[in-house]
């Protein structure tokens, strides 16, 4: 690929991948139940809170808009580029840059969302989104785990942590190591918004 087609792809990527991050399914369903997500439980709009207003039932499209907005830019992405891909499904050659910060750009829209105040939530199920494309196994194995420890626990959200928390382990048996690490930056943003969620509490 061309430097500047492949400064074309990459800044498609990013562009489309942010859009679709941005927006904002929980606070669109939840307005449709008369309240705002960002003003009630722990004003993260998502599909937790959304779930502890509404139910199990009711939130089933949040997850399932989050998630997907994760793994629709990841698809982009990986079009655009060629759809380079190991036998195992996983992304590779030119396609694993702008995969990345695809999904890097729909988790930084999720939270920082340009349709809805620049308000928004951790960006869990969109990173979950774009790994699902990322490393297909990789995340099949995270399910896995997430049901094993939620039946374990009785927990889904004990589960569910400990299925994002092993997603870098269970890559490494699929990708190279500095691709694991390009993940573990994803994450890394997920962070920075719990933090910045936890110093916004303080400052109410």
């Amino acid at each position: 690929m061309r430097w500047n087609e492949a400064m074309d792809v990459l800044v498609m990527s990013v562009i489309v991948g942010y859009l679709l991050g941005s927006v904002p399914v929980a606070v669109l369903l939840a307005r449709g139940h008369g309240f705002d997500p960002r003003a009630v439980g722990d004003r993260n709009p998502g599909f937790w809170n959304v779930k502890e207003q509404l139910g199990w039932r009711a939130a089933v499209p949040v997850f399932a808009g989050d998630t997907l907005k994760g793994v629709l830019a990841a698809l982009a992405a990986l079009v655009v580029s060629g759809g380079h891909t190991t036998a195992a499904g996983a992304v590779t050659g030119d396609s694993v840059l702008p995969v990345y910060l695809a999904v890097a750009a729909a988790m930084a829209g999720h939270a920082w969302p340009v349709f809805a105040g620049f308000r928004g939530g951790r960006s869990i199920l969109t990173f979950a989104g774009g790994v699902a494309v990322i490393c297909p196994p990789g995340f099949a194995l995270a399910v896995a785990v997430l049901v094993a420890v939620a039946l374990a626990a009785r927990s889904f959200a004990v589960g569910a942590r400990v299925a994002v928390f092993g997603v870098p382990v269970l890559q490494l048996l699929f990708l190279p190591a500095e691709l694991v690490a390009g993940t573990g930056a994803l994450m890394c943003l997920i962070g920075l918004r719990f933090g910045q969620a936890a110093l916004s509490g303080r400052r109410e």
